[in-house]
């Protein structure tokens, strides 16, 4: 497909590349060097390959400039500004994509096909809103990682309309901190953000939890109270862990998303639903549709946009990133300042697997922090990736040993996740080896192995019979 193509770079030499790939694809090539002369050409373009950092008008002015025209075409970001808040504010002002360079040649054309091919869905995100409100911080969701900047591009997209949006991944893995960022990066963003974990209540109270009830519905209804679809008003309503809401409750969900209305329990008025409903959970929706557990035309209509978040494992290169940030965090939080990671204790916290991903990480941080003498966090401090308390630094970061716990036992893997013979080990048993590492390593007292891997009493006790471990 032949257009005419505007590429704006105030970089000469990068003009020229582009001007020569996009001619021999058969596509007709203007130039603009600054933000004034991309204003005044991009009218008469197909499609527009934009640069952020331009001389008189920057590339976001461009962007707001060309969504004011009647029929803006297809913009497509290419950038070096590799960051969150970049890549959502771009989505939102229409940006088609954002490439960040050094472009990948093949990829590009891809995207100008597309970007040619979906004039109209571009054109559908240049209403999107920039300004990101509230105590919601956009670089809370940390990342450079292709999957990450999909996640970013995605928020961008679906934060402008109302759509029902499924987040879907592993425990820990940042679902509510998506869910924030729809929500307070969308034109809502100063109305309430309302959240529900699923699991926190009784099936009786997590309906009244939900719709609200009256004076006298049931046995201690002494008042009547608003649920927290109602408190969501026009804002968001984040429903996480959703795969646990019983059947007969999933029905009534269903009923409230294909009437936009609700009433509260004891009572027949209804109430209009303005909110935007946000679901979450880490299990298998579609199995549990298949076992009968879970309602196939509720996740329909949850699942209008879907977000699968990856787990950290496989964005091991956003370690480093995560790590920073989080530092940055707990300091503040215990007044510490641990402001250096030793080249061996980053060795092992990149090569670890994170079954619990991010919270996990986060945790594991805050225990190595607390325990700190200095600024430096050594390899030491990371007794459950093979550091080992005492330590010494220059042992504690080979790749592929055996994982020495404070006991003075080993396990058979490596802090990757691979066997001693190189294979790569099931999910379920680094599992059974990361929690019998935390047994061992608090010589079985489950209250600090709890606290250690962030989990329940109930939970602990269920994998322990689930794993058959045994103290020994």
């Amino acid at each position: 497909m032949a257009a005419r193509v505007l590429v704006v770079d105030d970089d000469r030499s990068i003009r020229r590349t582009l001007e020569k790939l996009l001619a021999s694809d058969g596509h007709t090539v203007v130039t603009a060097s600054d933000g004034r002369e991309a204003v005044a050409a991009v009218g008469g373009a197909d499609l527009v390959l934009l640069d952020l950092g331009l001389p008189e008008v920057d590339g976001f002015g461009v962007l707001s400039q060309a969504r004011e025209l009647a029929a803006p075409p297809p913009i497509v970001v290419i950038t070096a500004r590799d960051d969150m808040q970049s890549t959502v504010k771009a989505i939102q002002l229409g940006a088609h994509d954002y490439l960040v360079k050094p472009l990948d040649v093949d990829r590009l054309r891809l995207i100008v096909r597309r970007a040619l091919e979906s004039r109209e869905a571009a054109r559908a995100l240049r209403h999107l809103q920039a300004q990101v409100a509230g105590d919601y911080q956009p670089g809370s969701i940390i990342g450079k990682s292709p999957e990450i900047r999909e996640i970013y591009k995605t928020i961008g997209a679906v934060s402008v309309g109302r759509a029902s949006v499924l987040i879907l991944g592993e425990s820990g893995t940042g679902k509510e901190l998506v869910a924030k960022a729809v929500h307070y990066s969308s034109p809502e963003r100063e109305r309430p953000f309302v959240a529900v974990n699923c699991t926190a209540f009784a099936h009786g109270l997590l309906e009244s939890e939900l719709f609200g009830h009256v004076r006298g519905a049931f046995t201690g209804a002494v008042a009547d109270k608003m649920g927290r679809f109602e408190l969501a008003g026009s804002g968001t309503l984040f429903l996480d862990e959703i795969a646990e809401i019983p059947l007969d409750l999933q029905a009534k969900l269903l009923r409230v998303l294909q009437e936009r209305s609700f009433e509260r329990v004891g009572d027949n008025r209804a109430i209009e639903l303005k909110a935007r409903v946000v679901a979450a959970t880490h299990r298998d929706l579609d199995a549990m549709v298949r076992e009968g557990s879970f309602r196939e035309d509720l996740l329909y209509r949850l699942r209008v946009v879907e977000m699968q978040i990856p787990p950290l494992r496989e964005r091991p290169g956003d370690v480093p990133l995560l790590v920073e940030a989080l530092l940055t965090k707990i300091n503040r939080e215990l007044h510490k300042r641990v402001t250096y990671v030793s080249p061996e204790a980053m060795a092992l916290l990149e090569r670890y697997s994170w079954p619990g991903n991010v919270r996990e990480l986060e945790n594991m941080l805050t225990r190595a922090v607390v325990l700190a003498k200095g600024e430096v966090l050594e390899a030491g401090l990371l007794p459950l990736l093979g550091g080992g308390l005492g330590a010494s630094t220059s042992t504690s970061g080979s790749a592929g040993a055996s994982a020495s716990t404070s006991t003075g036992t080993s396990t058979s893997t490596g802090t990757n996740g691979h066997a001693e013979d190189g294979s790569i080990l099931p999910l379920r048993e680094i599992e059974r080896q990361h929690i019998e590492r935390a047994l061992k390593y608090t010589e079985w007292n489950k209250r600090r192995t709890c606290a250690l891997l962030e989990i329940s009493r109930p939970t602990l006790d269920r994998k322990i019979a689930e794993f058959g471990l045994e103290k020994r």
